[in-house]
């Protein structure tokens, strides 16, 4: 099994699960349900979670495709198999970066919603409407980078007059990201910037979990987590950036995997001290549960793993 498996595996999910996700918010909408809302918008925050293995192994399938060894751009696409369009590829590829960004827009928004919903007990009108408008957005965009990549394949439903962008967007983001002599240093330092913002603000609540600092209380630092996602949307940002700048480096080095493997772990500990009740019991002078502490000492191994394995990217996967 390789990613091409894995992208076959996943590259459903996020057209499905939007369907259910819109269905389930639109039925808390009209219904009046405050539940329906909030776990319409945690499976938007899944689904957003899960978009973003599902992007990076479509490169990996692509490479798989078109037949090219490692060393060689998956751009060049040198030998695709019978049947096989390779405009459809890279108009696929260029749908799907598109699709990506508004899924993470949407979950952005989504994890916003439950967090607002956490400290006043209801969801602000404009989180809703935002989460709404992102949503229909999302689906067409998912839904059409879908009817492309069916059509990679399966030339039955390949419109036989397609027009295809001579100039993919994905591409032409990728040679921007590595022609411009101060792309790649500036997201270098961003992406630094993000890591202090999530590692902090995760250290601070992970280590009041575990029995420091305890004149906190929980909802006091509970005002910090947008801090730690601000970090990782900088990070997400700034790493898509490099792997749409060079994917050959990245889809062929196994810390890479790991490192995606245990960011996407550390993404459903995030949920737990977003929705559940347990970490607000925790009041100053108190000691948190055992299932807090336990989650809390795994995010720490977690957020400290996806560092270690992005610091040797280029020494253990040698992709550099």
């Amino acid at each position: 099994m390789n990613l091409a498996h894995v992208h076959l595996l996943l590259n459903h999910f996020p057209t499905v699960g939007n369907i259910i996700a819109l269905g389930l918010f639109l039925f808390g909408i009209f219904g009046k349900s405050d539940e329906l809302k909030r776990a319409s918008l945690v499976v938007f925050l899944g689904i957003a979670l899960l978009t973003i293995p599902t992007y990076v192994t479509g490169n990996a399938a692509q490479e798989a495709v078109c037949k090219s060894p490692a060393q060689t751009p998956a751009a060049d696409c040198p030998n695709p198999e019978q049947g096989v369009s390779k405009e459809a590829i890279h108009e696929h590829e260029s749908a799907a970066l598109w699709a990506f960004g508004v899924m993470q827009l949407t979950g952005a928004f989504a994890w916003l919603g439950l967090w607002q919903y956490r400290r006043t007990a209801r969801l602000p009108g404009w989180n809703l409407s935002i989460i709404l408008l992102l949503a229909l957005v999302s689906f067409a965009a998912m839904s059409r980078a879908a009817l492309i990549g069916g059509g990679i394949h399966h030339t039955e439903i390949r419109e036989a007059a397609a027009v295809y962008d001579p100039k993919p967007q994905a591409r032409a983001l990728g040679a921007f990201v590595v022609g411009v002599t101060w792309m790649w240093p500036t997201c270098e330092t961003l992406h630094f910037v993000g890591l202090s913002l999530l590692f902090g603000v995760a250290a601070l609540v992970d280590l009041r979990m575990l029995g420091m600092m305890k004149r906190l209380s929980f909802p006091s630092l509970h005002r910090m987590l947008p801090w730690g996602i601000l970090g990782f949307g900088v990070n997400m940002i700034t790493g898509m950036l490099f792997f749409v700048g060079a994917p050959q480096q990245y889809t062929q080095n196994p810390v890479f995997i790991w490192k995606m493997a245990l960011m996407m772990l550390a993404g459903i500990n995030v949920l737990y001290f977003t929705i559940f009740d347990e970490p607000w019991t925790v009041g100053p002078g108190d000691d948190a549960p055992f299932t807090a502490k336990a989650v809390a000492a795994s995010a720490l191994v977690l957020v400290v793993g996806v560092l270690y394995c992005g610091r040797m990217l280029p020494f253990i996967g040698n992709a550099f």
